[in-house]
């Protein structure tokens, strides 16, 4: 009896032991750089796919910044979505700092090469993505730099899952892409098949080359061993780079063009992104005088549809075939500009405009690129869009390297016309309360600024304003474009009013994030990607 007893007691003991290792183990704090260590909200992402997303989280979680965030995301995307954000593309990024309640651009956008040769079929750009996301950390960042170049690392070393988003992006040009032995090595099976979503993709090369961006900085991808690998590579590959291109590479932080909005003040990019020129020229057009406020429903959706018409046609004029601007910069985004451009605009008809406002051009938008929007928990807003000027850019992996070359930024609908990631701020509050970023070229700017619109003005959840349905015009043809699910009433009060209506799949794809009582002030936010896209959104909501 006494024995058993013992055991009993023996027993007792070492649960009751159990349970206090347990209690103790669970009550010890993580430390700075562990995931777990915020407890509580610590502020989310957006992007285009998913594992980008996670591996960001898992900083914000760790206690990283948004930047920090963001450069993990971005050299995950290099890995998982080489086809919109490999390292040889380029990109453009607005920052709010609520710190110093200062918001900037940052243009790393890939630049033309110094000389591009008639014999060189596929012309390729000089890259500008290592250097960027570099220099966005460099001033935002919390955590080294070695720490999150490697996350990218280890995807591309050790193999990840194909997303969905970048099989559907080689199933676009799976027949030019496959001519080059490089995507081939890539992207097909041992038995000749392209790889399918889910299929074991690895990229020993491009590990490489992450490695010693890892190791040594973007100096060895601009002026390094890495340099002089890919400038010979490009050449193999009838691409177009010199070793004096990489070195003079600098990306370029700038004032953001900024408005005022209510109380608040919404940010755009300067050129050469040209998305936030005519996001700014659409934004004055609906908030001139409460015109998109005080109208119904209906009316909302024909004015958005006449100012984009109106805004493509401008832009027609002012930019040019070779991507200069033409014209003076701030007289194009003014509100005086605004109201001449919806100068006889009529709430309830599609008006005849001048054919002979808008000049021939041969160029068509860039459809490729992709976009993430970091919040970290105190407020640092990182918004970014990324492009290889085509999808998958020139179609060729620099031999040895990894990495996927981006196009040329010349006409034929290679450049960077579409981008413009926008955030809206309170300035004296110093509390943020919109960022987003869209790709899917013309329509991204139209798209981006319908969401803006509907939880701005008409105060619609996040969720419910990027999965409404759409529209869009691109000025000539004169043609409203609409996703199926439109309204019918709508549909037909459009009609009705002049409009040739034309049904299309989906326009545009947003990422954004809004947080409608400001942030740091009240740590409530929505993180919603687009359902037309493979994205995910994920954080802490508060």
């Amino acid at each position: 009896m006494n024995m058993l007893n013992y055991k009993n007691l023996q027993y007792f003991i070492l649960i009751i032991s159990g349970f206090l290792l347990v209690s103790c183990s669970s009550q010890i704090p993580q430390e700075l750089g562990n995931e777990g260590f915020v407890k509580g909200f610590m502020g989310g992402i957006v992007a285009d796919e998913p594992k980008a997303a996670l591996e960001g989280k898992k900083v914000l979680s760790a206690g990283g910044s948004a930047a920090d965030a963001a450069t993990a995301a971005y050299f995950t995307l290099a890995v998982t979505l080489p086809s919109k954000a490999s390292l040889g593309g380029g990109g453009v990024c607005i920052v709010y700092d609520p710190k110093t309640n200062k918001t900037e651009s940052l243009d790393f956008l890939n630049r033309l090469p110094s000389d591009i040769p008639a014999t060189r079929s596929r012309p390729s750009a000089v890259p500008g993505n290592p250097l960027g996301i570099f220099a966005l950390h460099a001033r935002y960042g919390r955590f080294q730099w070695s720490s999150l170049v490697s996350v990218g690392e280890k995807l591309a070393r050790y193999g990840i899952q194909a997303p969905r988003t970048l099989i559907r992006d080689i199933r676009q040009v799976k027949g030019a892409l496959l001519e080059d032995r490089g995507s081939r090595a890539i992207f097909l099976k041992k038995n000749g098949n392209i790889i399918n979503e889910g299929d074991y993709l690895r990229q020993i090369d491009l590990a490489v080359s992450l490695s010693n961006i890892r190791q040594f900085g973007p100096g060895d991808f601009y002026n390094g061993r890495l340099a002089k690998r890919l400038v010979d590579s490009v050449k193999d590959a009838s691409g177009t780079l010199e070793a004096g291109d990489l070195k003079k590479f600098r990306p370029v932080w700038r004032d953001t063009l900024a408005l005022k909005f209510g109380l608040n003040e919404i940010n755009f990019v300067q050129p050469p992104a040209y998305g936030g020129v005519t996001a700014a020229q659409v934004f004055q057009i609906l908030n001139n005088n409460r015109l998109f406020k005080d109208a119904t429903e209906q009316e909302q959706i024909h004015i958005l549809a006449e100012a984009v018409r109106r805004v493509n046609l401008d832009k027609q004029r002012w930019l040019s075939d070779d991507f200069a601007l033409i014209g003076n910069l701030r007289d194009l985004i003014s509100r005086k500009h605004a109201i001449r451009l919806m100068k006889n605009f009529q709430k309830d008809k599609y008006a005849e405009l001048d054919p002979r406002l808008a000049r021939t051009s041969n160029r068509s938008e860039n459809p490729s690129a992709t976009g993430l929007v970091v919040v970290d928990r105190e407020g640092l807003t990182v918004t970014c869009s990324f492009t290889m000027n085509n999808i998958f850019g020139n179609g060729r992996i620099a031999r040895g390297t990894g990495i996927m070359l981006a196009a040329a930024p010349i006409n034929i609908g290679k450049g960077p016309s579409a981008l413009g990631p926008i955030i809206v701020r309170n300035k004296n509050s110093k509390n943020l309360f919109f960022a987003g970023a869209a790709s899917g070229g013309a329509p991204s700017t139209t798209a981006l600024m319908q969401v803006l619109t509907e939880v701005m003005i008409n105060r619609k959840t996040l969720r419910d304003a990027i999965h409404m349905p759409r529209v869009h015009h691109g000025g000539m043809p004169s043609i409203t474009f609409h996703e199926p699910a439109l309204n019918k009433v709508i549909q037909k009060y459009l009609s009705n009013a002049g409009h040739k209506m034309l049904k299309i799949p989906s326009l545009g794809q947003v990422n954004a994030i809004y947080c409608p009582g400001g942030l740091p002030r009240d740590d409530v936010c929505q993180f919603v990607t687009d359902p037309r896209g493979s994205g995910l959104a994920t954080g802490a909501t508060k």
